[in-house]
């Protein structure tokens, strides 16, 4: 592909997006030009194409449950770090009812920008790390993996700005109850590199442009008052929050506060 990330999505209507970058929390592969506040739910409604979710997904929960919070992640975004805590905190207060479930998919920013510089080169191969994980501890070894390194990874920062020592890695694999020196071959080999960069693909087709971005993913139309619900929340955090245009899919940029989430949540679930 174009090694110039671009998204395929054009924001429709008009979104306040620059200065809400960063009061948000997100890390963005392109910014889209700053614009004025939507005036209409209309306004948010695109297309979201993303591959369905299934049996090969890495998915935390109930497979058949009503909500499926598909998340695209960069191991070594730091508001990918925050936001993890976030997503645990979800799944704690909808995971046992079978309601809501996690899916996780790779974006990892390590696409060189116009100049050539690089966001995260390490996130591709902490990307593949994960998949070794469950290749060879199946999925429960993938997100005690996952949910170690967000634990313990630095904040790509000016004092850290290669983030993770990529020596963790393997120390990560061991934690996770894994085989240390297959994990070790497995990543050697780069057998994930394609997976990873379909799963990067994926998300720019659906409209994922930063991390960490959640498509929530519906077994039936939203309600109307979702509508209300998404006009709130863009006008209180300044976010682009875009309804597809069959009400199935909604795509929320951002470390999102849990608050945001459950607002929908809640108001999809009350559909009976």
């Amino acid at each position: 592909m174009d090694q110039k990330p671009h998204p395929l999505l054009t924001l429709p209507g008009a979104i306040v997006i620059a200065g809400a970058i960063i009061a948000i929390a997100i890390i963005w592969v392109k910014k889209p030009a700053p614009t004025t506040a939507p005036t209409s739910a209309k306004q948010n409604v695109v297309q979201v194409s993303m591959l369905p979710v299934s049996s090969t997904d890495h998915i935390f929960g109930n497979p058949s449950a009503q909500i499926k919070l598909v998340e695209f992640s960069d191991p070594s975004c730091p508001f990918c770090k925050s936001f993890h805590p976030t997503m645990l905190k979800l799944m704690s207060s909808y995971g046992p009812t079978g309601s809501v479930a996690w899916v996780y998919r790779a974006f990892p920013l390590n696409k060189p920008d116009a100049q050539g510089n690089v966001l995260h080169p390490n996130a591709g191969r902490e990307s593949q790390a994960f998949e070794c994980a469950a290749a060879l501890g199946g999925n429960d070894a993938f997100w005690k993996y996952a949910n170690r390194l967000y634990d313990i990874t630095p904040s790509v920062t000016g004092a850290t700005p290669k983030g993770l020592d990529q020596e963790e890695l393997p120390v990560i694999a061991k934690y996770a109850g894994l085989d240390v020196i297959a994990f070790n071959e497995c990543l050697s080999s780069e057998r994930f590199k394609d997976k990873i960069e379909q799963q990067y693909l994926d998300g720019v087709n659906a409209g994922v442009s930063g991390t960490p971005t959640t498509v929530m993913v519906l077994s039936k139309p939203a309600p109307k008052n979702v509508d209300t619900i998404i006009a709130d929340l863009i006008l209180q955090m300044r976010v682009p929050i875009l309804m597809s245009d069959d009400r199935l899919k909604i795509l929320m940029s951002g470390a999102l506060p849990e608050s945001a989430f459950k607002a929908i949540i809640d108001a999809v679930l009350s559909v009976k």
